[in-house]
């Protein structure tokens, strides 16, 4: 339980991220933006979370959680015709994925909320 709801709670962080930018600067629309914090939520969770961050620590996990992100938002966007990603939106989701995992990590780690 206690799994599912820091996912939960990172699906939100990644979507209010990615809506922020995509959605906004981009102007996709909410279904491209559900599947692309989806995607970057499951994908932070399995390589940031339970591989990243027990062993390199919370900076290096978080700086690797946004490279991720705007990665997994490029390569999600080239198989979605009617969508755009552009580089400053790309480069600002990485800041505020890194940025809001880097304080998620934190309570992760005291709260013992993801299970190894």
């Amino acid at each position: 339980m206690k799994t599912a709801l820091a996912l939960i709670v990172k699906f939100i962080i990644s979507f209010l991220a990615v809506w922020s930018t995509l959605g906004f600067i981009d102007n996709n629309n909410l279904n491209i933006i559900t599947l692309v914090a989806a995607i970057i939520t499951i994908a932070n969770y399995f390589i940031g979370d339970l591989l990243i961050l027990p062993n390199l620590g919370n900076i290096i996990a978080s700086i690797i959680d946004g490279v991720m992100a705007a990665i997994i938002a490029y390569i999600t966007i080239l198989f979605v015709p009617e969508s755009f990603v552009s580089l400053i939106s790309g480069i600002v989701l990485g800041v505020l994925i890194a940025v809001a995992e880097y304080f998620f990590h934190i309570y992760i780690v005291k709260a013992d909320k993801v299970a190894p």
